[in-house]
């Protein structure tokens, strides 16, 4: 059974993706958490299983014959393990060549892409906040956002970002329906009705229940969000 090691997740964007692509294909594995540091420096704490020292990582004891292997394979960082996957599970990505291709560039889009939205409205799924303001960059994520789900969505016919089946893409965008959960930001139409299907996924809500449950908090992220932003509620204490 593969182990995929994973942080906080209230806060962990990064693990919620291969997580959630696991959870929603039905691929067996061992979740396990080790939290972030409270100093904010992890790295040197998760080198004892991911050769990056950030999560996520995944932990693959055996080959695709079934037989174990002398030195378990590691596969870091989510788009890697996302593709590792692929190899050898149906479904994660589109059989459709032109699907594929399209998924593949969203989710490499939003890997390396929407800066704003990262900095200014990091991931936090036990919060409800009101921004002080929408800067022009953020607003331009947003509407980047609202533009690539409404494509995708016609495209292919929906519900999910490449048709009738969850896939890849959708895991990957996750994170940014929590964001949007979280901020209240504005989408419309399709894409808003889209980021709503994601939201009230099984898996979605069992992540959410255990991001408000877990007890570790991130000091520096929750300051930063307090900086740019009103809290509303808090599920972890309000609840």
């Amino acid at each position: 059974m593969y182990q995929l090691h994973i942080a906080n997740r209230a806060t962990s964007s990064w693990s919620l993706r291969p997580w959630l692509v696991m959870r929603e294909l039905d691929i067996a594995f061992q979740q396990i958490v080790t939290p972030f540091c409270a100093t904010g420096d992890s790295h040197e704490r998760f080198r004892g299983f991911s050769p990056s020292g950030r999560v996520p990582c995944l932990i693959d004891s055996h080959g695709e014959d079934g037989a174990s292997l002398d030195e378990p394979m590691r596969v870091w960082e989510s788009l890697s393990i996302v593709e590792y996957l692929a190899e050898r599970h149906p479904g994660v990505w589109p059989q459709d060549p032109s699907r594929r291709a399209w998924a593949r560039s969203v989710c490499a889009e939003m890997h390396a892409g929407f800066a704003s939205l990262r900095t200014l409205c990091p991931m936090h799924c036990a919060l409800r906040v009101r921004l002080h303001e929408v800067p022009a960059p953020l607003a331009a994520d947003t509407a980047r956002l609202e533009a690539l789900f409404g494509e995708g969505l016609s495209r292919f016919g929906g519900p999910y970002l490449c048709g009738e089946r969850f896939t890849a893409a959708d895991a990957f965008f996750a994170p940014v329906a929590f964001r949007i959960e979280t901020y209240g930001l504005s989408l419309n139409g399709p894409a808003r009705d889209y980021v709503d299907r994601l939201l009230a996924l099984a898996a979605m809500n069992e992540w959410r229940q255990a991001a408000i449950a877990e007890p570790w908090r991130e000091a520096e992220v929750e300051a930063a969000i307090r900086k740019r932003a009103q809290v509303i509620k808090d599920f972890r204490v309000d609840s």
